[in-house]
């Protein structure tokens, strides 16, 4: 690996603005990355059961289109279903062993989705589209050489264990890159804090007329953070606009209490569902709690970055990490393990540090072509100390992989 260091990263608290977006656990996007990394677990499990090893795939192209519904106050149904399609490409037989491919994938997408959203009725109103391949990515060249194990041709179709290169060496399939720093901001700690409170079971336990399409947007400047949220409130629990108004105000209140213990320091303002037109009783009333109910959509990549925040003044990946292979996809793999680094590197030295890890594709998978660390401060950056965290990173991507199998690790 070839190591590349700058210092002069700003330092989180003397950073003088943030600008933070978090997508809670209802909003479409969310819901959309959730849904591919819960098929990609699903289908890896399978595969060890039963092979003791993850057959290729990639569902990280999933998409969801909202259905409709009818809501007043008191009451709210679904009227049309949502579609998922899930789209990308997988493996559907080892030898002569078959995969249940539409099995797995539609469970897994009802299951999901129930538990994301209660309230939905997956067998009714889910719809899902399956529009996954097993055509190889270029390399497959027909020829004399076609035959030989672990070819190209046979990546999505292979005839034996012994097709899977990666079983001989594990390297980068493609040419990325990816971004991780540490530590989190005030803005970011605090966008964090608030969606996942707003979103934990307990919460949700006391508060049944609220849902789950929470949107925070956060921006500091210095000392002041304004906050803008999105909270829906669920139409069978509210039973009419005052009910409506007077928890808007409520829960306008608490977001305000929790962003104020996230953010001590800080002078806090908070709105609130700021698109409502009270005069004409347009507010945010929904059926099951999502967006996604009435038209909305949603895609991998689009949500939250691996770290769970849309931060815009901070470096970033485009990367939809959530569905990607987790044996040796690097736009997976390297965000993650980028995003690691860093937190070592800042608990070692104390300076703010991001972190960039760039692959070259068919190059050995723990040995990344180029590194790229920059830390807050003036001295110089210890490229050795920088060089041993990440070598010792790579060297232990089974945990982050048996960290993504078990849903300890998040993607979005």
């Amino acid at each position: 690996m070839n190591i590349l260091t700058a210092t002069g990263l700003p330092a989180t608290a003397a950073c003088g603005m943030e600008l933070v977006e978090r997508k809670g656990s209802g909003h479409p996007d969310t819901l959309a990355d959730g849904v591919a990394e819960a098929i990609s677990r699903a289908y890896s499990r399978y595969c060890l059961d039963r092979f003791e090893a993850i057959l290729h795939h990639n569902t990280d192209k999933t998409a969801l289109l909202g259905g409709s519904a009818e809501v007043r106050f008191g009451h709210g149904r679904m009227t049309a279903p949502i579609m998922v399609l899930v789209n990308g490409r997988i493996t559907r037989a080892l030898g002569a062993q078959k995969i249940p491919v539409a099995d797995i994938v539609t469970t897994t997408v009802r299951d999901h989705l129930a538990q994301a959203l209660p309230l939905l009725d997956v067998d009714r109103w889910v719809r899902v589209r399956q529009r996954l391949t097993a055509a190889s990515s270029p390399g497959g060249v027909a020829g004399p050489t076609s035959d030989q194990q672990a070819g190209r041709q046979y990546w999505f179709a292979p005839r034996s264990l012994d097709d899977l290169a990666e079983l001989r060496r594990m390297f980068a399939n493609d040419t990325s890159a990816g971004v991780g720093y540490a530590p989190l901001g005030p803005a970011e700690q605090l966008a964090l804090a608030v969606e996942t409170e707003l979103s934990s079971a307990a919460f949700r336990q006391d508060h049944q007329y609220c849902g789950t399409d929470i949107k925070l947007m956060v921006v500091r400047h210095d000392a002041d953070i304004h906050l803008t949220a999105c909270v829906p409130q669920i139409a069978a629990h509210t039973a009419d606009l005052d009910t409506y108004l007077a928890r808007r105000a409520a829960m306008q209140q608490l977001i305000g209490q929790l962003a104020q213990q996230s953010a001590p320091d800080h002078r806090i303002e908070v709105s609130i569902n700021t698109r409502d037109d009270v005069a004409r009783q347009e507010v945010y009333l929904t059926a099951i709690g999502s967006s996604i109910e009435s038209g909305d959509e949603g895609v991998v990549g689009r949500g939250n970055r691996a770290n769970g925040l849309i931060s815009m003044l901070r470096p970033m990946s485009m990367e939809g990490v959530s569905g990607k292979n987790p044996v040796y996809h690097v736009g997976k793999l390297y965000n993650l393990a980028a995003t690691r680094t860093a937190e070592h590197l800042f608990a070692l030295t104390g300076r703010v540090s991001a972190v960039c890890l760039v692959s070259q594709a068919g190059r050995d998978l723990d040995d990344p072509w180029q590194v790229l660390v920059w830390q807050s401060g003036d001295s110089s950056v210890d490229t050795a100390l920088a060089e041993r965290v990440v070598k010792e990173v790579m060297g232990d991507l089974d945990d982050l992989r048996a960290a993504l199998l078990d849903g300890r690790l998040a993607t979005a």
